[in-house]
C-alpha cells in the first residue's frame, strides 16, 4: 500500500509541473499534501537510505517538486480519499470537502498545527536498506575533521575555529551581533577542545563508548587511568591529585590523547618550537600541563629526532668501518719510496740573535714513509709553493727520489702540482733529463678528510708532543733546524711494534733499521736472505743484513696491522639522492652547506667513504666524515 501512495504522490508532483508549464503562471505558494506519513518520511530523508523501487520514485519527485514543501493531511480532510474509497453521488453531491476543500486551506495566513509535520522513526519508515549498510556509511561520518590535511597545529586550530565560527554566525539572525574580526582566546580554546574530542572519538572509540553508556573499560593501559567525560564530552584523566587546591584543572584532570594520532603529533611539534626546541624531558613535562598522551615520552623523543633544525645542530657525521691498508703500506721498498707529507705549525723562530730580534712565522713539513714509518722533518718560512718545493729538493737530496708522495687538499700541495706542471712545460729543453729520471707521481686524498692521511696526522702529533715538552723558547733558523733533527732521530728511534719481554728475543726493529743499511742511490739488488753467509763476500753480508731486516718487518711488523683500533662495524651508508650537511670547522652547524648526494665511490670492501655532492655552487667531493644526513627517505 505505501507503493501505490508513492506511485500517487508521483504523479501528483507530474501534474503540477505540466500545470505550470502550460498556464504559465508563477504560483506565490505551493504546496503539497498526502495523507500517507511513510510518504512523507521518505521524501524527507536521504534517497541513500531506501532501496531501489522507493529511491528511484523520491528521486523523481525532488526532480519536479524542488524544494517544495510536503505537508501530510489527515484521511478525513483529504478529498481525494472519498474517491478512492467510494461515495453515492447524492452524498458527493452535498460533500463540502469535495466542492470547497478542507477548512484549513481557507485560512491562509493562520499557520495551522498541521504544518508541522512529524517524520516518522527509522525503525517505523519500511523499505529501508539493511542495517550492516547503514552502519558503514555511519562509521564513516566519524571521521568529522581531516586531521590528514594540516602539517601545523596554529593553522588546524585556526581553521576549526572558522568553521565553529560560521555555525554560531548562522544561528544568529542579527548580523550586528555576528562574530568577526580576530579570534578571541576562548575561540581559540573552544576549538582546540573541538579537535581534541574528534581526535578521541577517533583513537578511542570503545573508551568513549564505554564511559556514554556507564560500562567497564576494557583497555588495560586506560582503566588505570581513572578517565571520565567531563561536560564539554572530553574524555579526562581522573588520576589521584583531584584533592589538590594549587593546581589547576587541567593539570589534575589532563585530556586524554593517543601518541599515534595526527593531532598529539602536531601538538607536540607545536609545543617543541615554542620552547625554542626543548629536549624530549622538558617538552614532555610541559605537555603533561593539560594533555595526558599515552606513550608521550616516545613521541617527545621521536618529535625532537624528526626535527629538522634539531637534527642540523647535532650535525652526526657517518661512521664507516675503516677500511683495509693500502698495498703502499704492505709492499717492502726503500724507505720512502711511497711516503706522505703534512704541514704541522705555526711556530716562531727569530731573525736574528741579540736585541731587537724579531719573530716571525715558521713551519714543519714533515715526510712520513709508508712502509717503515719513518720521519723526515723539514723547517720551511712560508706556506708558498716556492717554499715547499725548496723543502721538496731538499728531502730528494738526502732520503732519495720517491716514486709517489700523498698530501692532503692544501693549497700548498695543489699549487706546487701545478707549478711542477707548469715548469715543465716552459723549460722542457732544460729539464727533459732530469724529470727522465726524477719524475714524482703527487696523489691526493679527499678535500677535509685528515683520517684518511692517519699516518702523517700521527707523525705531526707526535712531533708536537716533543716541542711541547721544550716550554716557549725562542730560537733561531739554524737552532731550530737543529732541534727538529734531534727529533727526528728521536722519531725513528721508536720501535715499531710492541716490544717482547723475553730478554732473549731480539731487539725489535725500528725505522733507523732502514735508514740506515744503504746509500741513498743505491741500486737494488738480488734476495740473498737464503744464501749461505760464508760463501758471501763482505759486500753481500751487509746487503742480505739489510734485507734480513725486511723479513722480520714481514714476519713481526706487518702482523700488528690486521686488528681495527676503531670503525670496526659499519653502521651508516649514504644512497645516492640522499640529502646531507657539509660539515665546515670554521661554521656553526646552522650554517653547513646542504647538499644532494649524486654520486659515491665504493671501494675494494664495496664499502664507499667518498661521495659527490651536488651544492648550490657546484659539485663538490668529500668524505663521510665531513657529511651528515638529514632526515632519511620514508
Amino acid at each position: 500500500m505505501p507503493r501505490l501512495e508513492l506511485c500517487g504522490a508521483l504523479v501528483g508532483a507530474k501534474l503540477f509541473k505540466k500545470i505550470s508549464e502550460s498556464w504559465r503562471i508563477s504560483f506565490n505558494n505551493v504546496y503539497f499534501w498526502s495523507d500517507s506519513m511513510i510518504v512523507v518520511s521518505w521524501v524527507k530523508m536521504s534517497t541513500n537510505l531506501l532501496k531501489p523501487f522507493v529511491q528511484n520514485r523520491v528521486v523523481q519527485i525532488n526532480d519536479l517538486t524542488g524544494e517544495l514543501p510536503w505537508r501530510h493531511v489527515a484521511g478525513k480532510d483529504n478529498p481525494a480519499d472519498l474517491l478512492s474509497r467510494g461515495l453515492p453521488l447524492d452524498a458527493l453531491q452535498q460533500s463540502d470537502i469535495w466542492w470547497h476543500g478542507p477548512e484549513f486551506l481557507r485560512e491562509i495566513k493562520n499557520e495551522s498545527s498541521q504544518n508541522d509535520v512529524q517524520v516518522l522513526d527509522m525503525c517505523e519508515i519500511p523499505e529501508l536498506k539493511s542495517n550492516n549498510c547503514t552502519i558503514s556509511c555511519l562509521a564513516k561520518l566519524n571521521n568529522a575533521f581531516p586531521f590528514e590535511r594540516f602539517s601545523n597545529w596554529n593553522r588546524m586550530r585556526r581553521t576549526m575555529c572558522y568553521v565553529l565560527r560560521f555555525i554560531n554566525n548562522l544561528r544568529i539572525k542579527n548580523k550586528s551581533q555576528r562574530s568577526s574580526g580576530p579570534f578571541s582566546s576562548k575561540e581559540l580554546t573552544e576549538s582546540v577542545n573541538v579537535l581534541a574530542k574528534f581526535a578521541q572519538q577517533e583513537s578511542h572509540p570503545d573508551v568513549y563508548h564505554a564511559l556514554v553508556n556507564n560500562l567497564p573499560i576494557k583497555s588495560r593501559h586506560i582503566s588505570g587511568l581513572d578517565v571520565f567525560l567531563d561536560n564539554s564530552g572530553l574524555i579526562r584523566v581522573g588520576g589521584r591529585l583531584q584533592n589538590s587546591e594549587h593546581y589547576s584543572y587541567n593539570k589534575k584532570h589532563p585530556i586524554l590523547l593517543s601518541s599515534k594520532h595526527i593531532f598529539s603529533q602536531l601538538l607536540f611539534r607545536f609545543e617543541h618550537i615554542h620552547l625554542l626546541h626543548a629536549g624530549p624531558q622538558l617538552l614532555l613535562a610541559t605537555i603533561r600541563d593539560s594533555w595526558w598522551v599515552l606513550r608521550g615520552r616516545d613521541l617527545a623523543k621521536q618529535t625532537v629526532h624528526k626535527c629538522i633544525s634539531c637534527t642540523r645542530q647535532r650535525g652526526k657525521t657517518l661512521n664507516i668501518k675503516m677500511g683495509n691498508l693500502p698495498s703502499e703500506r704492505l709492499e717492502p721498498g726503500y724507505p720512502f719510496q711511497r711516503c706522505g707529507v703534512d704541514y704541522a705549525g705555526p711556530v716562531f723562530i727569530l731573525n736574528r740573535r741579540g736585541r731587537g730580534a724579531k719573530l716571525s712565522k715558521c713551519y714543519i713539513c714533515l715526510f712520513v714513509c709508508f712502509t717503515t714509518r719513518a720521519v723526515h722533518l723539514e723547517l720551511v718560512t712560508s706556506l708558498s709553493s716556492e717554499a715547499y718545493l725548496l723543502a721538496l729538493r731538499r728531502f730528494l737530496s738526502r732520503r732519495g727520489k720517491p716514486a709517489e708522495i700523498f698530501s692532503d687538499n692544501g693549497k700548498t700541495f695543489v699549487g706546487a702540482l701545478k707549478e711542477l706542471s707548469q715548469s715543465f712545460i716552459n723549460n722542457q729543453t732544460d729539464i727533459i733529463n732530469y724529470t727522465a729520471n726524477e719524475n714524482i707521481k703527487f696523489s691526493f686524498i679527499p678535500p677535509y678528510s685528515p683520517h684518511f692521511g692517519g699516518l702523517w696526522e700521527a707523525g705531526v702529533k707526535s712531533t708536537k708532543h716533543h716541542l711541547r715538552r721544550l716550554g716557549n723558547a725562542n730560537l733561531t733558523y739554524e737552532e731550530y733546524s737543529t732541534l727538529l733533527a734531534q727529533i727526528e732521530a728521536i722519531l725513528n728511534s721508536r720501535p715499531m711494534y710492541p716490544m717482547s719481554t723475553d730478554p732473549n728475543d731480539l731487539l725489535p726493529l725500528t725505522p733507523a733499521h732502514f735508514l740506515v743499511g744503504r746509500p741513498l742511490v743505491a741500486p737494488g739488488y738480488k734476495d740473498i736472505t737464503t744464501a749461505s753467509t760464508p760463501h758471501l763476500n763482505r759486500y753481500e753480508r751487509v746487503e742480505q743484513m739489510r734485507q734480513n731486516f725486511w723479513k722480520r718487518w714481514t714476519k713481526e711488523y706487518i702482523g700488528e696491522l690486521q686488528t681495527r683500533t676503531k670503525w670496526q662495524i659499519n653502521q651508516d651508508n649514504l644512497a645516492p639522492n640522499t640529502l646531507v650537511l657539509i660539515k665546515e670547522d670554521n661554521l656553526p652547524p646552522l650554517k653547513w652547506r646542504l647538499g644532494r648526494v649524486t654520486q659515491t665511490f665504493p671501494g675494494e670492501d664495496g664499502l664507499a667513504r667518498v661521495a659527490d655532492v651536488k651544492t648550490e655552487s657546484g659539485i663538490i667531493r668529500r668524505s663521510y666524515q665531513r657529511l651528515c644526513p638529514l632526515m632519511p627517505e620514508e
